[in-house]
């Protein structure tokens, strides 16, 4: 079964379907909506998820994350030109179910994800379009249905921009470390998996200032550590920098070889 929308009707309703899901309920939720301002200027002819990562768009990369776990039922949360991630869908593979919604070009993450609701089950990925990461997707949704919280979140240990010293008392250096990770430090790398109990407990707009406080308060978010491979693609340098580690094939954020 196809569906398919008129690009100039795009709005807040479903723009495009390519055929019936093949793995279940669990669906994908992935942000593509935001204007991409740190990546300027090369997103003021396409959206951020569509800048190249090798020869494919990001979001081709982070979407084969998934598929290539079992996981193929998407809803894309567009907006900053909407109608370009609609034509990227077009090209993905018949065999999976992809909804595009158009959330508005000014809507928060938070807001984003609330706005596409109604078209999730009751347990769902949630995750950005710019992040790549050799995640085990099935540990991760293992972790999450043990712990019994309404929401999971992946961290990472903060990767410093700067090399770090170690210091003594004397002011001498005892050694010095290019960009360690800071193991102490850990951030948000996105690869959520959320169940409906977390719109009870939806704190705002902003998923990040708002919605994850407020699921935090709640004691209901944990934190899934992943200590593998990820990096997030926030400037054109970052791209370069990712085509860099796939010009030799499929990038180190690639663990499974599909089922």
């Amino acid at each position: 079964m196809a569906l398919r929308a008129d690009p100039g009707d795009i709005n807040e309703t479903m723009l495009w379907l390519a055929s019936l899901p093949c793995c279940g309920d669990m669906q994908t939720v992935i942000l593509c909506g935001g204007t991409g301002v740190r990546a300027m200027p090369s997103t003021l002819e396409v959206p951020k998820p569509l800048l190249l990562v090798g020869d494919r768009p990001v979001l081709a990369h982070v979407m084969e994350i998934y598929a290539d776990q079992g996981f193929t039922d998407f809803v894309l949360a567009a907006g900053y030109k909407a109608e370009l991630v609609w034509k990227f869908a077009q090209s993905l593979p018949s065999s999976w179910h992809v909804e595009v919604v158009d959330t508005g070009e000014n809507t928060n993450t938070g807001g984003r994800v609330m706005k596409v609701r109604e078209r999730l089950g009751d347990e769902f990925f949630l995750t950005y379009s710019d992040g790549l990461a050799d995640i085990d997707l099935h540990h991760l949704l293992d972790f999450h249905r043990a712990h019994g919280g309404a929401a999971t979140v992946t961290t990472v240990s903060l990767p410093s921009p700067y090399g770090t010293f170690d210091v003594d008392g004397k002011g001498r250096a005892s050694g010095f470390r290019e960009k360690p990770k800071l193991h102490d430090h850990l951030i948000n790398a996105g690869f959520f998996v959320m169940d409906s109990r977390v719109f009870d407990r939806w704190g705002g707009e902003d998923l990040e200032r708002e919605v994850l406080p407020s699921l935090a308060d709640a004691g209901d978010l944990f934190a899934y550590r992943h200590e593998g491979f990820w990096k997030s693609m926030d400037t054109q340098k970052d791209a370069q920098e990712l085509t860099a580690l796939c010009e030799r094939g499929r990038g180190p954020w690639v663990r499974f070889t599909g089922t």
